[in-house]
């Protein structure tokens, strides 16, 4: 194998594919980027870590074909740090090292077997192409809503549901539940899929730099593959019951909260930061006629108290919310008000927009008197 590119292109495509190489596998291979060149054709990286998987396709010239697999974190270093020049990868049949050259620098890598490089999925169902914007807003609104915590697979997806010019994704935790409906060119009839959150995060990364308007998606019986800018991504789609989230929203509360969207965001930010070191201790939210007040106390580090105006009416009423779920509820509505909808201390709130398309649930702390 022969291959020759600028390092500008070479560093732009490492730089996707790596984001697809196994960080905690004990199996060596899959901490490897695989170089797959043929002639006549387009340079193929790619990476996996069997849950996710990442192609992408590198403009080069194929002195020689062949293939074969380096470490990933290791030859995105060495690719970063050189200069601005022709890259020259060559590998020498038989061997099993291979050699990297740019200007003034050389160096000798040890290689992996191709052959040894698992297979990757292929589009498989019904493919169709959705608005890219669209598609990656809508991600960036419920993604972090979902559960880290494994034991519970389907709660670290997203389920994401595709109808007539429509998408809605809805990912929860069990304390807090974040759902956002968006219109979506291209989209077309019913399919839906629960797909790891980590996929659409990283999707979003890639699309957010693509110059495509579109993204492919494909939607097959085990697997989801999207495709954007000559890059594909593809990720195992996570069985089990998705919770209804349509059911866990209730449909009336007793008060309904307009405020500025920077101003509260401000103010949470501002008091939350004496809980930094103590996650589980509640941010305090007391209403009275006409005004809010933020607080948070914590033994070690002090006491913060800040108000604001807003408009709310009756009687006086004071809730406590994780700091961090409440910040990233505020952070995801769109347009200068927010909505706080409330019952009681110790029902859910709801956070909103303006115009109702995003809906952010989170459960209460119970307050110490």
């Amino acid at each position: 194998m022969k291959i020759v590119c600028p390092q500008e292109d070479l560093l732009n495509r490492l730089q996707v594919v790596a984001r697809g190489v196994s960080q905690r596998s004990t199996v060596q291979i899959l901490s490897g980027i695989l170089i797959r060149a043929e002639a006549g054709g387009p340079v193929e990286l790619a990476a996996t870590d069997m849950e996710l998987s990442v192609r992408a396709s590198l403009q080069a010239e194929v002195a020689e074909p062949g293939s074969t697999v380096l470490t990933g974190r290791l030859l995105l270093e060495i690719v970063r740090a050189l200069p601005t020049q022709p890259v020259t990868l060559e590998q020498a049949g038989g061997s099993g090292a291979v050699k990297l050259t740019c200007g003034p620098s050389e160096y000798t890598l040890h290689s992996q077997g191709a052959e040894d490089f698992p297979h990757l999925p292929e589009a498989s169902g019904p493919a169709f192409a959705v608005d890219r914007a669209a598609f990656v807003a809508t991600i960036n609104h419920v993604a972090r809503a979902a559960s880290k915590d494994e034991s519970r697979p389907v709660l670290t997806g997203v389920l994401v549901e595709f109808g007539d010019g429509t998408v809605t994704m809805a990912a929860t935790d069990s304390y807090r539940l974040s759902v956002k409906e968006a219109a979506l060119p291209g989209s077309g009839g019913d399919a839906q899929a629960i797909v790891p959150a980590r996929a659409l995060t990283e999707l979003s990364r890639i699309a957010t730099a693509a110059a495509a308007d579109t993204i492919d998606v494909s939607i097959g019986e085990n697997q989801i593959v999207f495709g954007v800018d000559g890059v594909s991504l593809s990720a195992r789609r996570i069985d089990g019951q998705f919770p209804n989230y349509r059911q866990l929203v209730p449909q009336t509360f007793d008060h309904e909260i307009p405020a500025s969207r920077e101003e509260l965001l401000d103010v949470v930010r501002r008091t939350s930061s004496v809980l930094m070191t103590h996650r589980a201790l509640p941010l305090r939210l007391a209403f009275q006629q006409g005004q809010l007040t933020v607080s948070a106390q914590t033994q070690d580090v002090g006491e913060a108290h800040e108000s604001m105006p807003v408009d709310f009416q009756g009687e006086p009423m004071e809730i406590g919310f994780n700091a961090e779920f409440l910040r990233d509820g505020i952070e995801s509505v769109e347009g200068d008000t927010v909505k706080l909808k409330l019952t009681s201390p110790l029902r859910p709130g709801l956070v909103q927009g303006e115009d109702g398309s995003f809906s952010y649930l989170i459960m209460p702390i119970r307050l110490s008197t």
